[in-house]
């Protein structure tokens, strides 16, 4: 039986991710006292279904991430197969989100107002992501992809490193995700050639102004060198998660073409890529 403590941001997509695990067919129980995880655990013990508990800021007085995640660390040594997920959104994005749903946040009162109860809330779950083995940023996954990211998760490997190779545009600011960031935008920009400008760089025009820059070749290989010296070195340290994060103007066109390319390059280790901040370039041109 394999276990997974699901957590996070309120508002961050949790019962969503929730019905697909459900879906995927694990028992799911919802919001529950943390101290009730390990009798859960031994009365699912003989059982074949895999069970996915969320554990949140809801359980009030009973929450306490650091005590969670020692917990999480006992009961491995007792030998259960528990894993740890937790979900989160940028602030801008989940007060969206509540002013949408007109939703009232857990830890909303009189005196307390919906951004302070996300800054509280943050910092009260922060010991449990930082341990965390699934980092999930739900800012710009809309539900198919949330979906194809959780069915990552469960039929994924279950062992070693994860490696996440994310582009995104500085004029949207950084991932608050990423563990190393890269600046691709040394190189010369197709935004500004005529015929590349509205495409992107999954497309070949795009890939082909990229990559034959010599720059661009002499930056892959010192990074490709960099993360296969870094890699084996972190998951001797025990890291479970690496983000990488490839950076340029908007999003679109280098740091996609680079992000790309640095996977095919790090293949063996199966990396997962996204690209934060392509959809937002394309629907921006075409409003233009």
């Amino acid at each position: 039986m394999k276990s997974y403590v699901l957590s996070g941001m309120s508002g961050a997509g949790k019962s969503l991710a929730l019905k697909y695990m459900e879906d995927a067919g694990f028992v799911c129980i919802d919001n529950i006292p943390q101290s009730l995880i390990p009798n859960i655990l031994d009365a699912f013990s003989n059982g074949t279904k895999n069970i996915v508990i969320t554990v949140d800021i809801r359980s009030a007085d009973d929450f306490n991430a650091r005590a969670l995640v020692n917990m999480i660390t006992a009961l491995r040594e007792a030998g259960h197969r528990i894993e740890s997920i937790f979900m989160e959104a940028s602030e801008d994005v989940l007060l969206n989100r509540y002013q949408e749903t007109r939703r009232v946040h857990p830890l909303c009162s009189k005196t307390v107002g919906i951004k302070k109860a996300l800054e509280l809330e943050k910092e009260l779950l922060s010991p449990f992501k930082e341990s965390a083995r699934y980092l999930i940023d739900t800012s710009n996954l809309k539900p198919k992809a949330l979906q194809k990211k959780m069915i990552e998760i469960l039929e994924g490997e279950e062992t070693g490193l994860k490696l996440h190779i994310q582009s995104f545009g500085f004029k949207r600011g950084l991932p608050e995700e990423c563990d190393l960031v890269f600046d691709v935008r040394v190189l010369p920009n197709p935004f500004y050639i005529k015929e590349l400008g509205s495409h992107t760089g999954l497309e070949d025009c795009v890939k082909d102004f990229v990559l034959s820059n010599e720059n661009a070749k002499i930056f892959l290989q010192k990074l490709e060198d960099m993360l296969l010296f870094l890699i084996p070195s972190y998951i001797n340290e025990g890291k479970l998660r690496l983000v990488v994060g490839i950076g340029c103007t908007g999003g679109a066109h280098r740091s996609v073409a680079m992000s790309e390319e640095l996977a095919k390059r790090l293949h063996q280790f199966n990396p997962v890529v996204s690209h934060r901040d392509l959809e937002k370039e394309q629907a921006l041109w075409e409003a233009h």
